[in-house]
């Protein structure tokens, strides 16, 4: 059956860390439950929207209209800088003394959404990833709820991932070890997102 191979290649695809993967991860050990989970939401929420563009065939809008694709690369890119320039500053306040060493103030639960939206919004090469899975599964001829079918299996199996990682990171000697190695944890994310970010830059033309 298709979606066998739909969720096959997804779940390869989010189990594969990346932007997504980081920020859920950050949330999960350092903010309430209620924004770990509203990360997420905003993360899947993503994950609908890249599927439905790449089911209608956004990637050939983007063919189309280079500029629309150069744009999106160069927001994502810089978002995804400053994510990890933040990270990286708050870590050298820590280690300066410039800043009390601990956690930021609480998230909120809108915060935490809008932050998982933007980062999964970010690569706009998820389109096109998206199309490629379609087209290499998806029926010939396929039908309207074929293509809904494919676009729900992505977004369960997003969900099943981060609800698993976020059982496992809510484990208090899981928070625990993150607590004590929170600074590290931090500089290597900033690093991480910062990578993430300046390879979409240098790869925007």
């Amino acid at each position: 059956m298709f979606l066998v191979s739909v969720a096959t290649i997804w779940a390869v695809a989010a189990i594969t860390p990346g932007p997504n993967f980081f920020i859920v991860v950050r949330t999960a050990l350092e903010g309430s439950r209620n924004a770990a989970l509203a990360v997420i939401a905003g993360v899947v929420l993503g994950t609908l929207g890249w599927g439905v563009a790449g089911w209608l065939g956004i990637s050939a809008l983007f063919a189309a209209a280079p500029f629309a694709y150069l744009f999106l690369k160069i927001a994502g890119g810089a978002y995804l800088l400053w994510l990890g320039a933040k990270l990286l500053w708050r870590t050298w306040q820590g280690a300066t003394g410039a800043g009390p060493d601990v956690a930021q103030p609480g998230l909120t639960a809108r915060q935490a959404f809008l932050s998982g939206l933007a980062t999964n919004l970010a690569n706009p090469k998820s389109a096109f990833f998206v199309a490629s899975l379609f087209a290499a599964t998806l029926p010939a001829q396929h039908s309207w709820l074929q293509g809904a079918a494919a676009v729900a299996t992505m977004v369960l199996v997003s969900s099943l991932w981060y609800t698993f990682v976020l059982i496992v990171l809510r484990n208090p000697a899981v928070a625990g070890a993150y607590l004590r190695g929170r600074r590290v944890i931090d500089a290597a994310a900033g690093a991480i997102f910062m990578g993430f970010g300046f390879k979409l830059l240098t790869s925007a033309r």
